[in-house]
């Protein structure tokens, strides 16, 4: 029997080449676009989750009360763990972790940047990270010992065993290999090249013991049974309780732990509790991934129930030979599943070729393996599932057909069909129109920022870090940069101007009252000349500057914001604390922008030479070209730290950068928007090639009693407009609301206005117009005659 329903299929769908060839390009494209969706939703949803301890797994996070609310945060001190491990014995072991500590490492005559992580020897026990080679013992009890990646040993030593090696990190110290360990997976948030330990970050002074200096994370190992709210309780004032300077500043910090496999996706601590996040990213692209493949469904549908008048007679037939309504179901499903199959094999050719593409939108690295089995038996599901999901309304709509009237030539689809195919029509352009309002919207947003003021000037800014022998050789380094005329001013920063570093509540001032320390500052550091080299806007006093003014090393600078929350009236030579110093104002300057591009422009410190520094900016010659003035300021750089390869950032180009993930949803709207758009048409053409069978006979009358081709146009195309009107109207609030809802995340934003619907709602009706047109303008020009031919 299924044999015969896949035979009788196939011919079926041979005869109807046009037909089963746009059905099955139109199902092609919207499982494609579902199908990447769902690699990526697999890839996030399983993040951090194959630990085999993971339901034992803890991250260590801070709550506290931030600027009148409550909010959690996940950096920790570094004396933390070590300290939590003694006092709490629910905990079976403990690891501190700190990325992006860039180093190099030399062995013989390769020298790599490496991106290193400190952790504890606990790290082994409480992570899944197979070893490849070596023992899986004592890891990193010695300070001097190292475990890298299977990558980096690959680039290190080639084929030569790693095991027992010697290598050099920044030419000064040696270390030795002790494991190599297998890459991490794509479903890893770790970013690491290899792990070195807390003992050697202390011999490079990588180390405090300030229960202020929230900075790196702490991940703890509960024993078995052990309740996580009880713990949580135990342990939510130990941090407090150990803070050794202004009490009242932390009489409302908690410390708790939180799931680590839910890290990733709850991310975000507004409210003190992570509730929200990755997940509402994850949420989204869910939605959009089943819009699409449910307007491709649609689209199916409406094309198979708009050829159920050739269909009918063979319905009838069937029936009068015996065949009863279940059989005829069966039929009809085998045929959408057929469809689904080979539109299957054309998903996976898209997918192949579009995956690369898609992985540098969402900034992962995601594949699909066609070795094994379980990837064909999910191949085979997804097409079965589609085929059905597709195929099921037209099954039993065309089964349902009686045999009488079909036989008579008497057949008419009821009014109830095509209400069906009108909201199936309807809800298809609504989705499309609220994808194309949200790329709009996500559009505006963008650029609305980007030409936001930052209170900076970034054309030809650059920085360099400072690693190796830059840091001691940097006033040499200066003063060569000041005199090879590549430059026309240098300054000496704790961080790029884009983004901040390090941030605290712990400033004051004599004016201001106990609550206001609850305000937060970011913090930023100046050698000299900082006001000048990034295009700050003095507005009183002078800019720090140690060579010119001795005293400078506890200068400090406030932008406007710092001014008002310290209640300064007379700013300059004010003395404020924070960080254990008394810091004198010297100078006021405009707010200016660091971190996220839409967020607001925040209280700002600018400390001294006491405080700490990781960056060199400088700002070119515009008097010479820019590949001129690098190659002279590479040099520089070569000369006095000649074992690193010199790098530089654009400042432009880094804050370019900060707009990658609002990009990216707003071009996946717009790419979805547009395949949406596609595939509506396509159910348009369906719709209105339905309408165009069942009315022939109409039309026929119409033109021999003397009706135009506009005329009959314009009758066939109202209805369908109608349609897309409506459309308009349930998507635009729908729309508003969303979007609305996902501007809030930004503090400086747009406001949604009205003519983003306007524009989205010509596009559409311009849009199906173009497509309605063509198979009403076929309509009417077909011969009468044919039409009104007595079969």
């Amino acid at each position: 029997m299924i044999k015969n329903y896949i035979t009788i299929a196939f011919r079926n769908l041979r005869k109807n080449k046009g037909f089963t060839a746009i059905n099955i390009i139109g199902l092609a494209i919207g499982m494609a676009g579902a199908l990447m969706i769902l690699i990526w939703l697999q890839n996030m949803l399983t993040m951090d989750r194959y630990h085999e301890k993971s339901d034992r797994l803890y991250i260590i996070s801070n709550r506290d009360d931030y600027q009148g609310s409550k909010f959690a945060w996940i950096f920790t001190p570094k004396i933390l763990g070590p300290e939590m491990d003694k006092a709490f014995p629910e905990i079976e072991s403990f690891s501190r972790y700190s990325d992006q500590n860039i180093f190099l490492t030399s062995y013989q005559d390769k020298k790599l940047k490496t991106n290193f992580a400190f952790v504890d020897p606990g790290f082994f026990d409480l992570f899944t990270l197979p070893i490849i080679v070596g023992k899986n013992a004592n890891l990193l009890t010695d300070p001097r010992s190292i475990v890298i990646t299977e990558k980096k040993a690959k680039d290190l030593f080639g084929s030569e065993d790693p095991i027992g090696k010697i290598i050099k990190i920044d030419s000064v110290d040696q270390v030795q290999v002790q494991a190599v360990i297998k890459d991490l997976p794509a479903n890893s948030s770790f970013d690491f090249e290899g792990l070195l330990s807390w003992e050697y970050a202390k011999t490079i002074n990588y180390y405090d013991e300030n229960w202020a200096n929230n900075s790196i994370g702490t991940f703890v190992l509960l024993k078995n049974g052990v309740s996580l709210s009880d713990f949580n309780n135990k342990i939510k004032s130990f941090s407090r309780d150990h803070y050794t300077t202004d009490k009242n500043l932390t009489k409302s910090l908690e410390i708790f732990g939180f799931p680590y496999k839910d890290h990733y996706l709850y991310n975000n601590g507004t409210g003190g509790e992570y509730k929200s996040g990755r997940i509402d990213l994850v949420k989204l692209f869910a939605w959009i991934g089943g819009f699409i493949l449910l307007v491709a469904c649609i689209n199916f549908m409406n094309l198979s129930t708009a050829k159920s008048e050739r269909r009918a007679k063979e319905v009838g037939v069937r029936k009068v030979i015996g065949a009863d309504k279940k059989s005829l179901i069966f039929q009809f499903l085998t045929e959408s599943i057929m469809i689904s199959i080979f539109a299957m094999i054309l998903t996976i050719i898209i997918v192949t070729i579009a995956l690369p593409f898609f992985n540098e939108l969402v900034q992962k690295n995601l594949s699909i393996s066609f070795l094994t089995p379980e990837t064909w038996i999910f191949f085979f599901g997804f097409a079965l599932l589609t085929g059905i999901l597709a195929g099921a309304y037209p099954a039993f709509f065309l089964s349902a057909f009686k045999p009488i009237q079909t036989l008579k030539g008497k057949f008419k689809a009821t009014t109830k069909g095509v209400s069906v195919r009108s909201i199936l029509v309807v809800l298809q352009f609504s989705l499309a129109i609220i994808l194309i309002i949200a790329t709009i919207i996500v559009s505006k947003q963008i650029n609305y920022t980007k030409d936001r003021d930052r209170g900076y000037q970034e054309n030809g800014l650059l920085y360099t870090e400072i690693e190796g022998n830059i840091g001691k050789n940097y006033q040499s380094i200066r003063q060569d940069l000041l005199n090879s005329n590549a430059v026309t001013s240098v300054s000496k920063n704790m961080s790029p101007i884009t983004d901040r570093y390090s941030s605290g509540w712990g400033f004051t001032s004599d004016a201001s009252i106990e609550e206001d320390k609850r305000i937060n500052f970011n913090r930023f550091s100046s050698d000299a000349d900082a006001v000048k080299n990034l295009g700050l806007t003095l507005v009183a006093g002078r800019d720090i500057d140690i060579y010119k003014f001795p005293t400078d090393s506890n200068a400090v600078v406030l932008n406007e914001s710092a001014v008002k929350a310290l209640k300064l009236d007379d700013p300059i030579g004010s003395i404020i604390s924070g960080d254990a110093e008394k810091w004198t104002v010297v100078g006021v300057i405009k707010d200016f922008l660091m971190d996220s591009p839409f967020g607001k422009k925040e209280a700002t410190v600018i400390l001294g030479p006491n405080a700490w520094f990781n960056v060199i900016h400088y700002r070119l010659n515009p008097a010479r070209s820019t590949s001129e003035n690098l190659k002279t300021i590479e040099g520089i750089f070569k000369k006095y730290n000649s074992e690193y390869p010199f790098s530089y950032h654009f400042i432009d180009k880094v804050f370019e950068n900060k707009f990658k993930e609002t990009k990216a949803v707003g071009t996946i709207s717009m790419l979805f928007a547009g395949l949406t758009i596609f595939i509506s048409c396509l159910g348009l053409l369906a719709l209105i090639a339905y309408m165009a069978e069942t009315r022939m006979k109409e039309i026929a009358v119409r033109k021999v009693l003397g009706a135009s081709v506009p005329q009959i146009t314009s009758l066939l195309s109202f209805d369908f407009i109608k349609l897309v009107f409506i459309s308009i109207l349930i998507a635009s609030p729908i729309a508003w609301w969303a979007m609305t809802n996902w501007l809030k995340d930004y503090e400086y934003r747009i406001n949604v206005e009205w003519y983003y619907f306007v524009f989205a709602g010509i596009a559409a009706i311009l849009i199906s117009l173009a497509t309605i047109s063509f198979q009403s303008i076929k309509a009417a020009l077909a011969n009468p005659v044919n039409s009104l031919r007595d079969e």
